[in-house]
């Protein structure tokens, strides 16, 4: 009489074991074999970060003539946030209230060995050259700047960085003392006022405050771009939080897009781009530039969606020499130029590489 009972029951158990046993089997394929990737649709908002400087005229020209909302699309807001120095920009991109950033090539390093290699992908170029070491004129040699106070936009930024290991190079000490190079961080309008005071000897700088520098009186010690093979380095190059680019490569590539028509721009309509580049700033920073100092800071660097990938190996190092980072970072999966390629071919432009990097390591 309980034959029966018991035959339901050992069917029940054998099926709850059954289903045990696909559950692990399920489990264990998972942990296996890698994730299919989620499905990719735009974003429907796209939060960028840059500068009000004169280095990060693409962005402050694809924002003003809209390029980057038009091929964005209307499903996908534009969120804008300005910066003053790297570092701050990274702390947004790394708290997660950033995805895409115009930023220098310091900070763009330091943000991918702080998450190691995992939160940022170096997915465009922007701005080459455009920083000088400007001082005061009775400063003509490295020696005579011991005892002074050069300025730079933040600990750690792109400026920080090159007038960081130019002092070593050059075997002056970084510190307090008639011996030494006492380097301060200062925010770059600030640096002028104290420049214009004689409080401080001058800075390493980007534009267009070089050139302010330069119109209130300084004259140039060091122009970064003579420390560079055919003058060329990466002042700014455009990076994205790894996640958004994996859920959203139609939006990073719309935006490159974007700074593709501003910086054909930029190079076609110099005079209207120094236009909007100067009413851009003012609007940001209730100043605006003189001609002079617009001119000249126009001159002194050059636009292009090539993020020179083969200087990053160079600029690791110089971090590590800087004391920027402890260790010189490995850069393998650092740069990502997928969106970027398929943007410049579109548009019957060359391809850029990154393979120094893929075989750095």
């Amino acid at each position: 009489m309980f034959a029966p009972a018991l035959r339901r029951r050992a069917s029940v158990l054998l099926a709850a074991l059954a289903a045990v046993g696909l559950a692990a089997g399920c489990s264990r394929a998972q942990e296996s074999t890698p994730a299919a990737p989620a499905s990719t649709s735009p974003a429907t908002e796209l939060r960028l970060g840059y500068f009000p400087n004169i280095t990060h005229a693409p962005a402050l020209i694809g924002v003003a003539q809209n390029y980057f909302a038009e091929e964005l699309g209307s499903g996908t807001k534009l969120t804008t946030q300005t910066f003053n120095a790297g570092p701050d920009e990274v702390n947004a991109l790394l708290g997660g209230s950033l995805d895409v950033a115009f930023i220098g090539s310091s900070p763009a390093i330091n943000a991918f060995a702080k998450s190691n290699g995992e939160a940022v992908r170096l997915v465009a170029g922007s701005t080459s050259a455009g920083a000088q070491l400007v001082t005061s004129p009775d400063i003509t040699t490295p020696d005579q700047l011991k005892g002074k106070i050069i300025a730079t936009p933040q600990a750690g930024n792109t400026q920080d960085v090159a007038l960081k290991k130019w002092l070593k190079e050059n075997n002056l000490e970084i510190g307090e003392g008639p011996d030494k190079v006492t380097v301060q961080n200062i925010d770059n309008p600030r640096t002028l006022d104290l420049f214009k005071q004689g409080q401080v000897a001058g800075g390493w700088l980007p534009e267009p405050w070089s050139s302010r520098l330069v119109d209130a009186g300084a004259k140039v010690l060091v122009d970064e771009k003579s420390l560079w093979p055919d003058g060329k380095f990466p002042t700014t190059v455009v990076i994205v939080r790894t996640q958004f680019l994996q859920e959203h490569p139609q939006s990073v590539e719309a935006l490159l897009r974007g700074e593709l028509k501003a910086v054909d721009f930029a190079t076609a309509n110099t005079d209207q781009a120094k236009t909007i580049t100067n009413d851009s700033i003012k609007q940001i920073t209730n100043s605006s530039l003189s001609q002079p100092v617009l001119d000249r800071a126009f001159s002194e660097l050059s636009f292009d969606s090539d993020p020179l990938a083969s200087t990053f190996p160079q600029l690791s190092k110089d971090s590590v020499t800087a004391g920027a980072t402890p260790k010189e970072t490995n850069l393998q999966g650092f740069v990502d130029v997928t969106a970027l390629n398929a943007v410049r071919q579109a548009a019957g432009q060359t391809p850029v590489d990154a393979a120094d990097l893929d075989k750095q390591g």
